[in-house]
């Protein structure tokens, strides 16, 4: 911040054939004044000092990368390279599974034992044994480009959300479905299903539509409790209405693989306060 400092100056009166001598102090303090100790002398030389400091420790953490990646204006290719990082960690985690699982069964211990007997048998309904059979698929998508860009609605009714795959998802547990996937990757009951920009992600890697919903079970049970269910009805009419034309699509399958679920097993959970 720039300071003024308003000068003191003495007014001499001079009249018509007469000079006024100023004194002897006057043309000093004009021509040199007193010099003061002026805090920039010392500050500009320690602001230099410490920029010049955060520079050098700046290009040493970036290590050649762009510290702010913020930046990035290429949102489709980062979102693959960090799909591609996390399948990475997800087949280190599968790996590393494997590798407990293999040191434990070589435990001689009867306790141990009747503990992998206890987990074995939780195995099949927490998802972590593959399952096929007959099913329903269900996909859904946005409206086509050309009732999106011609249509007087709101947009929000012409694109997919999380909870209309939330509500197809439930549906089909509520008919009994022995497994469900989306994506093909299997539901669990720790699945999360939420929207990330113009995509859905699902345990922790982004997918763009159309989302394909699958279930393993009784088929004419799954189609009543599709075609029961109050949210989906709406959606539906949305789905033949020209003016919306959500995509929707019902498909009956002889065979269904749903794999094993191979995310991570580790609970996190909150405490009420007492």
């Amino acid at each position: 911040m720039t300071q003024c400092h308003r000068s003191r100056a003495t007014l001499v009166a001079v009249t018509p054939g007469s000079h006024a001598r100023p004194t002897e102090e006057e043309p000093e303090q004009l021509r040199r004044p007193r010099r003061a100790w002026v805090p920039w002398r010392v500050g500009t030389p320690l602001v230099v000092l410490l920029c010049g400091s955060l520079f050098v420790v700046s290009a040493h953490n970036s290590q050649g990368t762009d510290l702010r990646p913020g930046r990035y204006t290429d949102l489709a290719s980062l979102v693959d390279s960090e799909a591609r990082d996390y399948r990475a960690l997800q087949q280190r985690v599968k790996d590393l599974n494997g590798d407990v699982a293999t040191l434990t069964n070589q435990v001689n211990d009867s306790e141990v034992r009747r503990y992998q007997r206890r987990i074995q048998k939780l195995e099949d309904p927490a998802g972590l044994v593959p399952r096929t059979g007959p099913g329903v698929t269900v996909t859904l998508s946005d409206a086509p480009a050309e009732v999106i860009n011609n249509t007087p609605r709101d947009l929000n009714y012409l694109v997919m959300h999380q909870q209309d795959i939330q509500a197809v998802v439930n549906a089909m547990w509520k008919a009994g479905a022995t497994a469900v996937t989306v994506q093909g990757q299997r539901v669990v009951t720790t699945t999360g299903i939420k929207c990330e920009g113009n995509a859905v992600q699902l345990q922790g890697v982004p997918y763009s539509q159309p989302y394909r919903i699958s279930a393993v079970g009784d088929q004419t049970a799954l189609l009543n409790a599709i075609d029961s269910d109050r949210y989906l009805q709406v959606y539906r009419a949305q789905a033949a209405d020209p003016s919306i034309s959500v995509g929707w699509q019902l498909q009956l399958e002889d065979s269904i693989t749903a794999p094993a679920y191979d995310g991570l097993l580790d609970l996190n959970y909150a405490k009420p306060l007492r």
